[in-house]
């Protein structure tokens, strides 16, 4: 008998606050960084090199290991044109896939109803954070938020006894009936019982999850932990989504982004672990990005806001390498002293929309965009 497809699954980690670009994709060899980064320059002795161009700083080895193994995928220069340099324009530009407009869609709340349209499993897509990410919000789409650990998630947990935790449940759903032609409130009551059903349902995920991998004791590895329990749960989630950061470094530099990725980069580390020792790698794949990069030229502390990022994909079925070309750091080639983004974003989800979703990626990213061969 033929094993039974399994369907592709997507994990967006969220940089959030801009990224210095130009300190984790180090060009070691260009004189030019060494010109422009005189207090927060990567030495020669913290850089693991990829090839003769380009390295990681050392506090990325477990993402070097990954370049290794030809599962990493580094996306060069991308943006889009015109970057207002603003953290919450930039992000839900990312998010919604308009950029001349303010969006009312995020783009994964679009790819959520296209693979659910009925709302059958209110599961397919968890986001671990605070809030509801900008890019999985769309009218209709349910979407199960875990803002702490998994274990303590949901509604009510505090209430134990079955019959008194139901009855202060249905009072809920009753308070919140939907009425037809409300507008507003109909939304929130619907996204409200959506929300308590996926409580129940990931509340299972816990329980059944068993692993000798140790995830190091920070938020992102708790996240993405999260991700690996509700993932070997087999709830049907399709897209999970969680954010770290902030990469927001003006000033103190140095520390703070080596923290920053270590953290990072040892959670992937131990998911992808946990994900190969469960058999459960083959159909995920990780998307990384951050709104934008930061300046070429350092502030003597620190970096401030810039255009061109860089963006990462790891998985199984990824095609390891580098993909569009770092953008000049010639002074005449900068956009008011930023890298300037030769590679549109939107070609990067197209890419995963097309040949990982397997849906148009036209009306989820509205437009047409290069797409990359980072997929096997």
């Amino acid at each position: 008998m033929a094993a039974k497809q399994k369907d592709p699954v997507l994990v967006v980690v969220q940089l959030t606050g801009g990224n210095d670009y130009l300190n984790t994709v180090v060009p070691y060899n260009n004189p030019l960084y060494r010109d422009n980064r005189k207090a927060v320059g990567i030495g020669d002795n913290q850089i693991l090199r990829l090839d003769k161009d380009y390295g990681f700083p050392s506090f990325l080895a477990p993402m070097k290991q990954f370049w290794d193994d030809g599962k990493l995928a580094v996306m060069h220069g991308v943006g889009y044109l015109d970057s207002p340099r603003s953290h919450f324009r930039s992000m839900d530009i990312w998010h919604t896939c308009e950029a001349d407009k303010v969006g009312t869609e995020g783009w994964l709340g679009r790819v959520v109803r296209e693979i659910d349209p009925r709302k059958e499993n209110v599961v397919t897509a968890v986001s671990f954070g605070p809030c509801l990410f900008r890019a999985l919000a769309a009218p209709g789409v349910p979407v199960a938020c875990v803002a702490g650990p998994l274990e303590t998630y949901g509604f009510l947990p505090a209430i134990q006894e079955k019959a008194q935790r139901q009855a202060v449940l249905d009072r809920f759903s009753r308070m919140y009936t939907p009425i037809p032609g409300s507008g507003v409130m109909e939304y929130m009551a619907t996204t409200g019982l959506d929300s308590l059903k996926g409580a129940d349902i990931l509340k299972v995920a816990p329980a059944k999850y068993s692993s000798e991998i140790k995830y190091p004791d920070t938020p992102i590895a708790r996240k993405l932990k999260g991700i690996a329990q509700v993932h070997f749960a087999d709830l049907g989630t399709r897209v999970f989504y969680c954010d770290h950061g902030s990469f927001d470094t003006h000033a103190g530099q140095g520390p703070l982004h080596a923290n920053l990725w270590t953290s990072v980069s040892e959670g992937l580390e131990a998911l992808m672990a946990d994900l190969r020792a469960h058999d459960k790698a083959d159909n995920v794949i990780i998307l990384m990005f951050s709104e934008f990069g930061r300046r070429v030229r350092d502030n003597g502390s620190g970096t401030d806001h810039g255009a061109a990022g860089v963006t990462f994909v790891i998985g199984e079925r990824v095609k390891g390498g580098h993909y569009g070309n770092m953008p000049s750091l010639e002074a005449g080639k900068l956009v008011q002293g930023d890298l300037n983004p030769n590679m549109d974003f939107r070609g990067i989800y197209s890419t995963i929309l097309d040949k990982w979703l397997h849906m148009d990626p036209v009306r989820i990213v509205n437009g047409t965009y290069d797409q990359l061969a980072f997929l096997n």
